[in-house]
């Protein structure tokens, strides 16, 4: 079988619930491996955050990280690194235009510099990960580069009318997308980004077709990379806008649905 670039989201599809990649999935995803498949990894999170898996898998291809705005290779330095940021005027007027609204909190990464507008134990248990530079106060005096991205996590029932504002008033400049439940927070960055143009970066690098190409997704941020992939696979677990534009449905990130899905298609003979 001639080879496919395999390109996983983390949160909700790689990962289950517990955060962890079953022993069946990385079994899965070394035998394809080791029969010539590529796999690389996509996710809004950060490198410092995602790394761990990244050194788990074994891989040996460049990773999509904040959902396209930064690409790179961390094995090889002749991969040509990635990095799209929000100007940081633009930043700005975001973070003004968000004290209208019901807000518990703004956050600002600049990769593995992350800028919090309020103290909150629960975020920065979150952003700790991969020990990053945290600078807390009024991100609008401490942030003085552009941005990687903006993540605005407003009151219940704000994530929609944030979203309204950004679209009618910023829509030529950044793309914006929702994190999963239980959070009501929107994830902001440079306008043209996503994870389908990293991919599509990464499969020209290595010279797999779109065709070719198989994504894992479960979120409002895979849209695109589901529609782009020759085979865009939607976890069971997958919100519906995703599942109705998907190829194909598996079983969710608890049952082993990349597995699953990878036996069958690719004709794999794992133990």
């Amino acid at each position: 079988m001639k080879p496919h670039l395999i390109a996983l989201d983390l949160d909700g599809t790689l990962l289950n619930d517990k955060k962890v990649i079953s022993e069946k999935t990385l079994a899965t995803l070394k035998q394809a491996e080791s029969e010539g498949h590529q796999i690389m990894i996509a996710t809004g999170r950060p490198y410092r955050s995602s790394e761990v898996y990244y050194r788990q898998l074994g891989l040996k291809t460049p990773i999509v990280n904040f959902n396209g705005a930064f690409v790179h290779h961390p094995n090889d330095r002749s991969w040509k690194t990635v990095h799209e940021t929000i100007d940081l005027t633009v930043a700005k007027e975001v973070i003004d235009a968000m004290q209208d609204f019901n807000l518990k909190n703004i956050v600002a990464e600049v990769k593995d510099d992350v800028y919090l507008h309020y103290h909150d134990e629960k975020l920065l248990d979150i952003f700790s990960s991969g020990s990053p530079n945290i600078q807390e106060g009024d991100i609008r005096q401490y942030l003085q580069v552009n941005p990687t991205s903006l993540l605005i996590q407003g009151g219940e029932g704000m994530a929609d009318p944030i979203r309204k504002h950004l679209e009618e008033v910023h829509a030529e400049v950044i793309e914006h997308r929702r994190w999963g439940a239980p959070w009501e927070i929107v994830e902001v960055i440079r306008h043209g980004l996503n994870k389908a143009v990293g991919i599509s970066k990464v499969s020209e690098w290595i010279g797999i077709p779109q065709e070719r190409i198989i994504a894992f997704g479960d979120e409002d941020n895979d849209l695109e990379m589901i529609d782009y992939a020759g085979i865009g696979v939607a976890m069971g677990n997958g919100i519906d806008q995703l599942k109705s534009i998907a190829n194909e449905v598996t079983l969710t990130n608890n049952e082993d649905g990349i597995a699953i899905m990878l036996q069958e298609r690719l004709n794999l003979k794992t133990s």
